[in-house]
């Protein structure tokens, strides 16, 4: 071989397709002067390349050190080879091969485009669908692998002379950009009003004609659907209080806050408080909703987001809401489109069923949806943006499990009831899906299954395993289990606060010869693994195995499932636990049945034990009045009492929790709390003084108990996960308590440590188990300790 020219083949593997990695191989190829090629294989890029060997040294650093934003690489293959014949690098055909999970998502308009749709003299002036190989639609359009344009929604478009140009020139950026389009031969908008409407409408001959519109009728105060890249929206001006609450009256909404979106980073700065930490978020290739401090006095409907502190706020990632929203001039409400409580709506002709008594108009376009994708959620923690809701432009990236799971069969893992996310692995690979809803609503289950099988057949994925919840009352595990039992599968049940613990490990990398950790999961309601319900647990825990160590004291239910969406029936059960019927206030629980859900706890009739740091928050959010008798949608409660507390600090000690040894467990007793909480009301200390206490007196609990915990098993890492880690303020205190205390804090940043990350740690847990045994594992779930409890402890919505 010569010394001078020599040959390579190079194998890049991770997110490689979909984001303009073949031409820049090609362009740095060109720089080198390099000859070969280079193609797509199923789950990688193979580079055949010819060069002096410092040239081949220095593409191997560059394929790394200078790829794509939005690649992901993950490994780098290199071998000798025969040099390549010829003295031209070229860009080839896709090749079959393994079925890759690195699909790209969906990408928010990059720079160069939004700039092309405002420049006169482009080609592409106003086009609202404009995109290149650094933006726009992915997974929403992708109906096969390998990602080719003949694979997508967008196959039904020829391309016109000079879009096809584009697309064949390595040197553009719209490189083989499969959704590429122009006014020429691309989608177009469509308007119509809704059928009350018809007698006002229009003629909108042009797209520009139907933003205009759109925006007149957003600006007179109309409600509209519009059609986005993952679904509808449905959209109306932020800054008009009767439009907003006319959307919340039409949709049955009171009080769940609602998406809004700025033209750009200064109207969002003018609306909340944007550190260069949010402006990132907020700048994200995946422009995810990102849950912002209102500032005061903005210029923005309190109908928005009622009661609570935060605003979730996200800029245009379409040309068509950039220009609708220039045009428009004001921020807009951007809600899904959908019925209440069921799932996105993303076809037209559904659109037009289910929505016209909901709006007044839909801006739509001809360009097909392969698949309803929710806007992703997304909140600064500790420095850190994490995902609460994964959907559009955060889904289907995957993410390597840790190093010793190479080996892992297969598994499918289905996640819970509440927000709802299945998780399919590869070996090392995990593949989370997007967010699929709250499985209590019987559209919303059907399209649970219809999104399995998309996910199956895109991904080719076939299980060796299903891994379940180990409540067998779960749409998801009664699904679960009829699936494993058609194909012959081991059906594994996974603890619902292990498999929270389990994600977290999973995202952190922690191996499986690493040993155990201390988990802490706060959450809503979970099927124990002695039937009874949990929800602030303590557990000594690895991926095969998890002990339950502590506990919050468990309260009464009273009324079952009621207790969860009326959170003056858990006060009622702490304050009688903490200070006795006699000791609770006389002005508390007034016109209210208490008499009634006394005896039913007496009798212990349906009034079930639960170890519940969700229902702590709800009661506390009812003694400072910030709870509604009745709750409309899960959180409120809680997200309430985070706002009341806001930085209020050095205000009063922590509150106190009583710590004691029960039935084998460090158990938590909240009654000083309690007690402490209703001396400071009868002081009339202000509310956000309490909540403040509150907060910081459950995070330092925790935080002490699992140190302790720690210290006795010679153990320095606590894995923290739950729903209710969701609250910034909460989670913050306890790393930095767990810190102080000398102990390693994992936290969850990709995956959502509510039960939208659930299904990570199943499939952890799943594999694990199949990789120490040579033989399928089936675990079944244990019988429940009495129908109430396994009633209470299946979620409806507010758990």
């Amino acid at each position: 071989m010569s010394a001078k020219r020599q040959g390579t083949e190079i194998i890049v593997r991770g997110i490689v397709q979909g984001v303009g990695f073949r031409p820049f191989v090609w362009r740095l190829a060109q720089r080198l002067g390099l000859s070969g090629e280079v193609r797509n294989l199923g789950d990688a890029v193979r580079i055949h390349a010819g060069g002096p060997p410092a040239a081949l040294d220095a593409l191997t650093h560059a394929l790394r050190a200078e790829a794509p934003a939005l690649a992901r690489v993950e490994r780098i293959e290199r071998r000798a080879a025969a040099p390549p014949e010829g003295e031209e690098f070229r860009i080839v055909a896709s090749a079959s091969g393994a079925v890759s999970v690195g699909v790209v998502p969906d990408i928010a308009t990059c720079p160069a485009c939004r700039a092309e749709i405002d420049d006169p003299a482009a080609r592409r002036f106003r086009y609202a669908f404009t995109n290149c190989t650094d933006c726009g639609p992915r997974f929403s359009i992708v109906a096969g692998l390998p990602y080719d344009r003949i694979r997508t929604t967008m196959s039904g478009f020829a391309l016109c002379p000079d879009c096809s140009a584009e697309y064949q020139n390595p040197a553009d950026r719209r490189f083989h950009a499969q959704p590429i389009a122009c006014p020429v031969c691309g989608p177009h908008l469509a308007w119509e009003p809704a059928a009350g409407f018809a007698h006002e409408a229009l003629p909108c001959a042009s797209d520009a004609a139907c933003i205009s519109t759109a925006a007149d009728w957003l600006r007179a105060g109309r409600i509209l659907a519009v059609k986005g890249i993952g679904g509808f929206h449905i959209a109306c001006d932020a800054t008009n209080p009767e439009a907003v609450r006319e959307l919340r009256r039409r949709k049955f909404r009171p009080a769940k806050p609602l998406a809004v979106m700025a033209a750009n980073v200064a109207a969002a700065c003018d609306l909340c408080h944007v550190g260069p930490e949010e402006e990132a978020a907020l700048a994200h290739p995946a422009a995810p909703i990102v849950l912002l401090r209102r500032r005061h006095g903005a210029r923005l409907a309190p109908e928005a987001a009622p009661g609570q502190g935060p605003v979730g706020l996200m800029l245009p990632y379409t040309p068509l809401h950039h220009l609708l929203l220039a045009a428009v001039g004001n921020p807009l409400i951007m809600t899904s489109g959908n019925r209440s409580s069921e799932p996105q709506i993303f076809r037209d002709e559904e659109a037009r069923e289910k929505l016209s008594g909901i709006v007044d108009g839909f801006l739509t376009h001809d360009r097909p949806i392969a698949r309803r994708l929710d806007d992703s959620v997304v909140r600064l923690i500790d420095g850190r943006m994490r995902a609460l809701r994964r959907g559009r432009g955060l889904a289907p990236l995957p993410r390597d499990l840790p190093a010793d799971f190479a080996d892992a069969p297969p598994v499918l893992a289905l996640g819970g009831e509440l927000k709802s996310a299945a998780c399919l692995t590869h070996g090392r690979k995990a593949l989370l899906t997007h967010h699929l809803g709250d499985l209590d609503e019987p559209a919303t289950g059907d399209a649970f299954e219809t999104a399995l099988a998309d996910y199956a057949a895109l991904f080719s994925h076939v299980p060796a395993a299903v891994a379940v919840d180990m409540h067998p009352d779960l749409r998801a595990t009664r699904f679960g289990s009829r699936l494993a039992g058609a194909r012959s599968l081991p059906l594994i049940a996974v603890q619902h606060h292990h498999a929270h613990i389990a994600a977290v490990l999973a995202e952190n990398g922690w191996r499986r010869d690493q040993g155990k950790v201390i988990g802490v999961a706060l959450d809503g309601l979970g099927y124990g693994a002695d039937g009874a319900i949990w929800g602030a647990e303590i557990l000594l825990c690895d991926y095969e195995t998890s002990l339950r160590c502590g506990r919050l004291r468990p309260i009464h239910l009273a009324g079952g499932d009621a207790a969860s969406r009326e959170p003056w029936r858990v006060l009622l059960a702490h304050l009688d636990a903490a200070v006795g019927p006699e000791g609770v206030p006389a002005d508390f629980f007034v016109g209210k049945p208490a008499a009634t859900l006394r005896a039913m706890i007496a009798k212990g009739l349906n009034a079930p034990l639960a170890s519940s740091a969700g229902r702590l928050f709800d009661a506390m959010a009812a003694l400072l009045g910030l709870a509604p008798d009745r709750l409309s949608f899960e959180g409120e409660a809680a997200m309430a009492l985070e706002a009341c507390a806001g930085d209020a600090a050095g205000q009063g000690e922590p509150y106190a929790l009583g710590s004691t040894v029960s039935e084998g467990l460090l158990e938590l007793d909240p009654a000083p709390l309690w007690r402490a909480a209703l001396a400071d009301r009868a002081g009339r200390a202000p509310a956000a003084v309490i909540a403040a206490r509150f907060h910081d007196g459950v995070a330092v609990a925790f935080a002490n108990a699992a140190g302790a915990i720690a210290r006795n098993e010679n153990i320095g890492v606590v894995a923290l996960s739950g729903g209710v880690f969701q609250n910034a303020r909460l989670l913050e205190t306890t790393v930095r308590r767990l810190r102080e205390i000398g102990l390693e804090a994992l936290t969850a940043a990709e995956a959502p440590v509510n039960d939208g990350g659930l299904a990570l740690g199943q499939a952890a847990v799943a594999a694990a188990h199949l990789l120490r045994r040579a033989e399928p594992v089936t675990h079944f779930p244990p019988a429940p300790k009495s129908e109430d409890a396994l009633s209470a402890s299946r979620p409806d919505g507010f758990a």
